[in-house]
């Protein structure tokens, strides 16, 4: 079992709380990502798992043993870092059996050379093995990265941003790659990051996290259609969502306590206004070839929406916007049961 399990975990630096009583448990084999900005605490929770970092306090348990005072070659875990972190002087091959050649792993040399040929395959870099590191392609040298990680065979991958500095294509590409890996093994990996595509096509469950805390977890669709705040609403989606005051648009079937409309897309019906009747303004129009940003202005205020490439509307046109079942939200920012309909 390589189940991993945070109870009660806290971490400070001098003032700094970077982690603040975190409870997380994340199952045998199950693909979890931790999304927030940056200082939100995503690397240093995966730092405390590893064991690169103590606890202040609480518990870090891996498979149902408690390995919060074992140090990181004792915890069975592999970490791969936003950088490639490779050997430039050695080939893929030599980067690949590096961690294997340890003297606390002591295999032979038959053994190694199975598992690196099946981790090269694996991680489709298996015609690359002779090339030394400085001669691969950006997303050749993760592809090696990740597979050094793979090729222990450990209990826990942890993945620090190990795309974001790939270019969108090489992201899009490692994105599926990694996935396809991790479903293949059966993994149980804990992945942070900042980017919210990564965050929604890869992950079994999305926990996010604020200032050190978990504020929310659960399947990418959880925390996109019920956000717990406002904060969470933000994380996912793009365009964003857009949070409106209450009143700006006419809203009589929105629950009393509701100060905040939170309008995605699907939450909004805008049409081209008649009869000089008209809840705002079309300011301009993104053409994105099989969609359309639709930007439109209501006094001072803006929203963001998406619109398909033969909309009728134009920059200028004076349009009526209705809500279909928006989030609602109070005061706080914490969102009303009754508003997500």
């Amino acid at each position: 079992m390589a189940e991993i399990t945070l109870r009660n975990v806290a971490k400070s630096f001098k003032s700094n709380h970077a982690i603040k009583g975190l409870d997380l448990t994340i199952a045998d084999g199950e693909f979890v990502v931790l999304l927030g900005p940056t200082g939100a605490g995503k690397t240093t929770t995966l730092r405390l798992i590893a064991g690169l970092e103590q606890p202040d306090a609480g518990q870090v348990s891996i498979g149902g043993e408690d390995v919060t005072a074992l140090p990181p070659s004792a915890r069975d875990v592999t970490f791969v870092f936003q950088q490639y972190s490779l050997y430039p002087h050695l080939t893929v091959y030599e980067n690949l059996a590096f961690p294997l050649r340890s003297p606390a792993r002591r295999m032979d040399k038959a053994e190694i050379d199975r598992r690196v040929r099946e981790t090269a395959k694996l991680v489709r870099i298996d015609h690359k093995l002779e090339n030394r590191a400085t001669k691969l392609s950006g997303g050749e040298m993760q592809r090696v990265a990740i597979g050094r990680a793979l090729v222990r065979q450990p209990a826990i991958y942890l993945m620090d941003e190990p795309l974001s500095s790939l270019d969108a294509k090489l992201r899009a590409d490692m994105r599926l790659e990694l996935k396809r890996i991790q479903q293949e093994l059966g993994a149980t990996l804990l992945y942070v990051t900042h980017d919210q595509i990564e965050a929604m096509t890869m992950a079994d469950r999305i926990g996010i996290l604020r200032a050190g805390e978990l504020v929310q977890i659960g399947t990418p669709r959880e925390i996109y259609t019920t956000p717990a705040s406002t904060y969470v609403a933000t994380r996912l989606g793009q365009p964003a969502i857009n949070l409106l005051p209450r009143g700006l648009i006419a809203d009589a079937a929105l629950p009393d306590a509701a100060q905040t409309i939170g309008a995605r897309t699907e939450h909004l019906t805008i049409e081209k206004a008649a009869n000089g009747n008209a809840d705002g303004t079309v300011d301009w129009i993104e053409h994105l070839g099989d969609q359309n940003y639709l930007h439109v202005r209501i006094g001072e205020r803006k929203l963001i929406t998406l619109a398909p490439p033969d909309t009728p509307l134009s920059a200028g046109d004076r349009v009526l916007i209705r809500y279909n079942n928006p989030l609602c939200f109070d005061g706080n920012g914490d969102r009303l049961l009754g508003g997500a309909q």
